[in-house]
């Protein structure tokens, strides 16, 4: 298996293991996958084929659960499911940028615009390199 969680897909696109393939990421960057080649998909968990990632960081433990029940079984996910006592129920439905309110979204974005300006210029850098 080939695997990510977040932006950790964009490393795998930089390294030429997406073309042609769906990859989840953090919803910031998902937009850049198709550099790669890859084909984004917004879903929290992906897997296409031998490789499995995950969106937001958040994402980790569904992703985690899902690569467990590929390697062993779902009993044994669901065992470990219930030892770490996952059963998420955010107190805000804001974790996507299609639900959170505008005012919040807008502010996330705009506190991030530096670090995104500059990751999009290294990332079509690195896209570059795979042509």
């Amino acid at each position: 298996y080939v695997t990510s969680v977040c932006t950790g897909s964009l490393i795998l696109g930089a390294a030429g293991l997406l073309k042609g393939r769906r990859a989840a990421c953090h919803w910031a960057w998902r937009d850049q996958l198709p550099a790669f080649g890859a084909i984004a998909d917004e879903g929290r968990v992906v897997q296409d084929g031998n490789i499995i990632t995950g969106g937001g960081v958040t994402a980790g433990i569904d992703f985690a659960l899902t690569v467990i029940s590929e390697l062993f079984d779902e009993r044994t996910a669901q065992m470990i499911q219930l030892g770490l006592e996952y059963a998420p129920q955010p107190p805000f439905d804001a974790g996507r940028p299609e639900l959170a309110p505008a005012l919040v979204l807008d502010e996330v974005t705009r506190r991030m615009s530096a670090s995104m300006a500059e990751r999009r210029s290294q990332i079509s850098k690195a896209a570059q390199r795979l042509v």
